[in-house]
């Protein structure tokens, strides 16, 4: 039985936090959610696809399912945690992909003029 994963629906999305958001300045490292189906080579391929980059290493690691603690004065809550996959991306020499950056946002040095 083979996959039937296309490149959209192997990339989630970003992993925002401090630590992910470090690595892809100082490193030059993305963190990606992955589909948990999903292998090394595939998340190479569809990263290449998508942003056009080339990629030189993938270190993938799975969080299982589990639940978390929530204590409160009533009672105590147990939410469950569902399994997902990480990629840690390495990006080729020469490569930049900064995900981090604000859209939309003007860059130093260029004006905007209102008219009114």
């Amino acid at each position: 039985m083979a996959l039937k994963l296309t490149i959209y629906d192997i990339v989630k999305g970003p992993v925002v936090s401090d630590k992910a958001y470090k690595l892809n300045r100082n490193l030059n490292q993305l963190v990606i959610e992955v589909d948990v189906r999903a292998n090394k080579a595939m998340v190479k391929d569809a990263l290449e696809k998508i942003f056009d980059v080339k990629i030189s290493k993938v270190r993938t690691a799975i969080r299982k399912d589990g639940t978390a603690r929530v204590m409160s004065k009533r009672y105590n809550a147990r939410p469950t945690i569902s399994k997902r996959k990480i990629a840690y991306v390495s990006l080729a020499e020469g490569y930049t992909l900064n995900m981090f950056e604000q859209t939309g946002a003007p860059t130093v040095g260029t004006e905007t003029t209102k008219s009114a």
